[in-house]
């Protein structure tokens, strides 16, 4: 009995693992510290399914089930328990290819939309503008806004701000 439920919890604990690599970096983007867990979660996720290496989880899981009764089963865990639900008529190398792709896909997007967050905001905390304008830095304070251009010379541009002239 006890092997049969530590089976499960393997079972569980990689179903948890699978999706932390494909959708790990949404949680990134509310703890971004949880940015050292992930990544190399996902390139070992990403590993196994480019380079079709049986993750060690799927042998323990197999040896649990054998320990308690159970037979075990042949292939790795997206075979025996997602091809059913999910793949057609079975697991192509293709299409784990395919699989390992989208999940590159998604957390490339999941990180580059925090990479550009992040590359808004200055190192003291104080927030870009998005004025689209490349010869100026204007940056929001908590007293208001400071803009001066690519010289380092006040370019007034905020009401009371600057004396928006230049002698």
């Amino acid at each position: 009995m006890i092997y049969h439920w530590l089976a499960n919890t393997v079972l569980l604990l990689h179903l948890g693992f699978i999706l932390f690599v494909v959708l790990g970096g949404l949680l990134v983007r509310r703890w971004p510290r949880l940015a050292w867990l992930h990544i190399p979660a996902a390139l070992w996720g990403l590993y196994t399914e480019f380079f079709a290496v049986v993750c060690p989880l799927t042998p323990l899981e197999n040896t649990l089930r054998r320990l308690g009764g159970a037979a075990g089963y042949p292939g790795g865990f997206i075979e025996h328990y997602l091809m059913a639900a999910i793949y057609p008529q079975g697991l192509t190398r293709e299409l784990q290819v395919v699989l390992g792709s989208g999940a590159l896909l998604v957390n490339l997007a999941i990180y580059g939309r925090l990479a550009l967050i992040r590359r808004r905001k200055l190192p003291d905390g104080k927030r870009r503008a998005r004025n689209g304008n490349d010869n100026s830095d204007m940056t929001f304070t908590s007293t208001g806004c400071d803009t001066t251009d690519s010289c380092g010379t006040d370019s007034g541009g905020c009401a009371g701000g600057g004396d928006g002239g230049g002698d």
